[in-house]
């Protein structure tokens, strides 16, 4: 069985050029978020803060430290990030302990999820979703090395991991975000070419699990019966989604445009984080939804192809969870909006206002865009030969 080097991109990175159209994508993205912020958040920060530019301004400065990780990660390049991996993952977890730790925690609407950092705050769930997709790559990749079929010992570790930080997640009463990274380890665990089947046992307590973490918290149940039940209490809990769903519909195919004419997104709470894609429909109108899911799987295309084409087994697995993880939230945050699944409060990359989404977004971009480095043609893929993961 072929080993590689965790240096093995800095090899093979001086012969391939980077990919451009990833890179394109990532910024076309980013722009459009930009964009959709001001057009949404506009009259929003005018009320508050008495500035029009108010979460833009906070946007484009977490965006500045966003593009440094992003320069960061192509610097280092992925040998170097994953010898360091082990402060990541141990930063990551301590970091999300100190947010129910007084006076560096903060809680904000009875959920402790951020901490204090000097001038602003930081959410570590997002960084501890970085942490994950690296810790789950690197253990793929040194299982699928061991010889001897019965040997591979990964899953107590994947499942004990993953157990580990859904309950940290859950103390932090961000259910959907556990649940969520959750899913991630499991697409991961399936991508390597471990056995479905052995998710199986696993699933009698997951189940339960899931069932009792809902219906422990009385804000949870209300998000199941507002889905359930949309028409009622639009004043109270449906509010969101039914102002959500007005500023839609008033978008039409066109869109209302952008300015003034926007008048149903004002009604929306919070309309420049969770629910920030009904003000681009509104502006944009049906036509506003093709361009962004055009632009969502143009990145999708290249982030999947880089992952494909990589010759390194953990770049290979890292690249593929990134881009799985920025895609599925993408498509998860727009079907809670439109009312197809129940709200969540997974943000919108690349969109929604905050600056720890916006900075580990950037940075996973980062490191995909250094992976394009390494890549060869389709015979040297570390995914699709059968010999470099777990199918035998």
């Amino acid at each position: 069985m072929e080993s590689y080097s965790f240096y093995a991109d800095q090899t093979i990175g001086d012969e391939n050029k980077s990919d451009i159209l990833f890179l394109v994508s990532v910024i076309l993205l980013w722009g459009l978020g930009i964009f959709t912020l001001y057009i949404s958040s506009s009259n929003f920060g005018l009320r508050l803060f008495s500035d029009s530019l108010y979460f833009v301004k906070r946007q484009l400065v977490s965006s500045f430290f966003g593009f440094l990780c992003f320069g960061l990660f192509c610097i280092c390049g992925t040998g170097t990030i994953r010898r360091y991996l082990p402060l990541v993952v141990i930063g990551s977890f301590i970091l999300c302990c100190l947010t129910i730790v007084p006076g560096i925690g903060i809680t904000r609407n009875g959920a402790p999820r951020w901490i204090r950092i000097p001038f602003s705050t930081f959410q570590p769930s997002e960084a501890a979703k970085v942490a994950v997709i690296l810790f789950l790559a690197n253990l793929f990749d040194k299982q699928a090395d061991v010889p001897v079929k019965e040997d591979r010992s990964y899953l107590p570790a994947v499942v004990g991991f993953l157990s580990f930080l859904f309950v940290i997640i859950v103390i932090q009463k961000d259910f959907s975000t556990a649940l969520f990274m959750f899913g991630i380890g499991v697409i991961l665990f399936i991508v390597t070419g471990a056995k479905i089947l052995w998710l199986v046992p696993f699933s009698f307590l997951a189940i339960p699990a899931c069932f009792i973490a809902i219906t422990s918290e009385q804000y949870r149940i209300n998000r199941l019966i507002a889905f359930l039940r949309p028409e009622q209490d639009i004043q109270g809990i449906n509010y969101q989604s039914f102002s959500a769903h007005r500023a839609i519909n008033a978008g039409g195919f066109w869109g209302q445009g952008i300015g003034s004419f926007l008048t149903k997104i004002d009604s929306i709470p919070e309309i420049q984080a969770d629910y920030i894609f009904a003000g681009w429909v509104e502006a944009m109108g049906f036509v506003g939804v093709l361009i962004y899911f055009a632009l969502l799987i143009f990145f999708a295309w290249r982030a999947l192809k880089i992952a494909f084409a990589c010759t390194d087994r953990f770049t290979a697995f890292v690249t593929f969870g990134f881009a799985s993880l920025i895609v599925l939230q993408s498509v998860v945050n727009c079907a809670v909006v439109c009312g197809v699944i129940p709200s969540t409060g997974i943000p919108l990359p690349f969109f929604s206002s905050g600056g720890s989404s916006i900075i580990m977004t950037l940075a996973m971009c980062g490191f995909m865009y250094s992976a394009s480095h390494i890549t060869g043609d389709k015979n040297e893929s570390a995914i699709i030969k059968g010999e470099n993961l777990l199918y035998e």
